[in-house]
């Protein structure tokens, strides 16, 4: 063959193939932020009847029963007709009373922060078919059932209120509630924020009692924003923010006795400067269990006290050489038998399950072994089963298991590779299992409790074929090891068309937060995808502190937040340069919140690696961080000035050399825009050139009509430009 018929045949072949390349239809960064091109199919709005066998579902503006055996419609629950009798818009969220007799159903949602809100509720009556609403003295949050379903309790301006069904009397609990000085039945900014809870009460297993926070806030500093909403002069928003090493709140327990109309102080200890991360009723009705944190939270109590006296006592302790992992609603289970509970605790090294007596002595361990139990997805006590969720097999994955309280079983029961997340029936004879992988789009099954599945509910299948049309390569895993001799687990997408002998720019993309994982075995395409279509590498590697990998793997970073995460990212970036078709000229990050505090460290102290940034909503200085998540992770920066500043990135512009751009919404409540400004001011009095975009009246989510498109698209250009 000649070397022109040779250069011929070249050619056409990769004409050929550049042809079918260009067949297929491209990503553009509207098909993730408005027309959810990608979005899988789900099962929305589940929820257990009390028998076990059914569960009811959204339908469009109705609510109906289904069987789980079946899947078919067994009856209907409410219609869009009844509720347009009402003027009832939208359902948002709807719960039943114990004897599934009433509901309660949400409407007119307004959310204040991130978990926070305002709604009307309304009571139906599944046998009157009556429509009522709760109250009409002005609206509600968290309105809950009491447990024999007479009353409905709810929080409003601050204040706790009951509201008896029958009689239709609503009665003011408390009183002294007041914006920015005390909150009754709902948790301040900050115990919102990092305890991850709103509402805050609970009624006692008999009715008779309704157990409640009360937040002075009195002695926290106040913060302020700027709300510009298209007015000729912009109001100020000022709400009570506790910044690291500040004053929080003083907390404490009351519980409130019906009959006698009166509430009582449960005793939590004579230390204000502390938190109770959650309340819970155990089986016996006088008897309110108080998870209790020391500031520093490294040492944790469960209290239990008399509900008609508030004495308390210590059923159980422990404490930690650095920090007790962030308590959550599923953290302490009382179990139905009245004599034994169950915690979960890193003691071991990995976070397991324990089971307890109520005299505060271990029984057993039920989860034992050198990985996490990552969720408690059920607890059948009738048979002695606790199903759970592990990263067991590997951390990017999440398997579902059945353990027995006797210690005598422990089995996997899910079978496909990748992350399960399991929803139990009442009773835990049925679960439905939310599979997805890197490669699948969420698959959604139903089975018996023993594993055998039942029927198949969604599998996306037109999207596998959707995604087929398109420009998409799918992520590859990879690890290797850093210069310190750390194993870290990354991913990457390579570019569209990808050729080993081109030099390719890398775009990584990270999180870091203490016990976050990013690298995970789970569907997800975002805008990156646009950027791989463009010809870049898109990776991400979750470095030292991220999760599923151990205690001592998450907790090395405690004291010097930014410190060994940003090595890590650097060093990432430096084994990326070695590779073949890597051009480590040619390297940019980003990142989001303690993303965006990442990246921003990375091209200040990783100047010679990194050739550009983008930085949305970071945290630029610990000391301007909320108290409970900063403290927890870098204990007081009174004791600890050199784990605050030392790694901050306000206290490194000087090392900028490449291109950076730094975004902030003016109405982030969480992340002040304080932290970007100050920074901006410290760049400019380092002669240090930045660009930046500020979103008036948008939240640490910069969200909203064409928001996020316009985001994203700069973001797209931005990499274009600059990498």
């Amino acid at each position: 063959m000649t070397k022109l018929r040779a250069a011929a045949v070249l050619a056409a072949a990769m004409f050929l193939g550049m042809s079918g390349f260009a067949q297929k239809k491209s990503v553009t960064v509207a098909d993730f932020t408005e027309k959810g091109t990608f979005r899988a199919k789900s099962v929305y709005g589940l929820s257990s009847m009390k028998d076990g066998m059914h569960y009811t579902a959204r339908e469009g503006a109705n609510i109906l029963m289904y069987s789980y055996q079946t899947g078919k419609v067994a009856d209907t629950i409410l219609t869009g007709k009844q509720l347009a009798s009402k003027k009832i818009a939208m359902v948002v969220d709807y719960s039943f009373s114990n004897d599934e007799k009433e509901m309660l159903l949400l409407t007119n949602y307004e959310d204040i922060y991130r978990r926070s809100f305002t709604a009307d509720y309304f009571v139906y009556n599944r046998a009157t078919k009556e429509i009522s609403p709760l109250s009409t003295n002005g609206k509600q949050s968290y309105a809950t059932f009491s447990p024999d379903g007479s009353k409905v309790a709810f929080a409003r301006n601050n204040n706790v209120y009951i509201k008896d069904l029958a009689s239709g009397v609503e009665t003011q609990v408390t009183v002294d509630g007041k914006f920015n000085e005390i909150i009754n039945g709902s948790t301040d900014w900050v115990y919102e924020e990092e305890f991850g809870f709103a509402k805050a009460f609970a009624w006692s297993p008999d009715s008779k009692k309704l157990a409640y926070y009360r937040f002075d806030e009195s002695r926290v500093k106040l913060f302020n924003m700027n709300k510009f909403e298209n007015q000729l002069y912009p109001s100020n928003y000022t709400y009570k923010y506790p910044k690291a090493g500040e004053q929080n709140s003083v907390v404490s327990i009351y519980c409130y006795d019906l009959a006698a109309a009166k509430s009582t102080k449960m005793n939590v200890g004579d230390e204000d400067n502390q938190y109770i991360a959650r309340i819970k009723w155990t089986t016996d009705p006088n008897k309110l269990a108080m998870i209790r944190l020391n500031r520093l939270q490294n040492q944790l109590d469960i209290l239990v006290a008399n509900a008609g006296t508030g004495e308390s006592y210590a059923l159980y302790t422990e404490k930690n050489d650095r920090y007790i992992a962030e308590v959550t609603d599923e953290y302490l289970t009382f179990l139905a038998n009245g004599k034994q509970f169950i915690i979960t605790s890193e003691k071991d090294g990995y976070n397991h399950l324990y089971l307890y007596d109520m005299n505060g002595k271990q029984v057993r361990q039920l989860t034992k072994g050198s990985w996490d139990v990552t969720e408690i997805a059920g607890i059948d006590e009738v048979k002695g089963l606790v199903y759970y969720q592990a990263a067991a097999i590997s951390p990017m994955q999440r398997e579902l298991y059945v353990t027995s309280l006797n210690g005598k079983i422990n089995k996997k029961l899910s079978t496909l590779a990748g992350t399960n997340h399991a929803t139990f029936s009442a009773g835990c004879k049925y679960y439905i299992n939310f599979f997805s992988s890197t490669s699948t789009p969420t698959f959604i099954t139903l089975h018996e409790a023993s594993g055998k599945q039942i029927r198949l509910l969604e599998d996306n299948s037109a999207l596998q074929e959707k995604v087929k049309e398109y420009n998409l390569n799918p992520k590859e895993f990879f690890s290797f090891t850093t210069p310190e001799g750390v194993v870290l687990n990354g991913w990457m997408i390579k570019p569209v068309g990808f050729n080993e002998g081109t030099k390719y720019p890398v775009f990584m993309t990270q999180y870091s937060g203490p016990g976050s994982q990013q690298v995970l075995d789970s569907w997800g395409l975002g805008w990156e995808n646009v950027l791989a279509q463009k010809g870049y590498l898109v990776v991400c590697v979750d470095g030292r502190g991220t999760g599923a990998r151990g205690e001592a793997f998450k907790k090395q970073t405690y004291g010097q937040l930014g410190k060994l995460e940003v090595i890590d990212q650097i060093n990432a970036a430096k084994y990326l340069g070695t590779l073949p078709y890597v051009d480590k000229s040619r390297i940019g990050i980003w990142g989001w919140s303690y993303g965006g505090f990442m990246s921003l460290n990375a091209i200040f102290q990783g100047a010679d690696v990194f050739k550009m940034a983008i930085a949305i909503a970071p945290v630029t200085n610990w000391r301007y961080y909320d108290s409970i998540y900063t403290e927890r992770f870098n204990g007081l920066p009174q004791d600890n000035p050199k784990g605050y500043d030392d790694n901050s990135p306000i206290n490194h512009v000087a090392g900028l050399k490449g291109k950076v751009l730094i975004v902030h919404g003016t109405a982030d409540d969480n992340v002040h825009i304080q932290n970007s400004y100050e920074l901006v001011s410290k760049l400019i009095q380092a002669n240090k050139q930045y660009d930046m975009m500020v979103y008036p009246d948008k939240n640490h989510s910069i969200y909203g009509g064409k928001t996020r498109t316009q985001l994203h698209t700069k973001f797209v250009e931005y990499v274009e430009a600059n990498l």
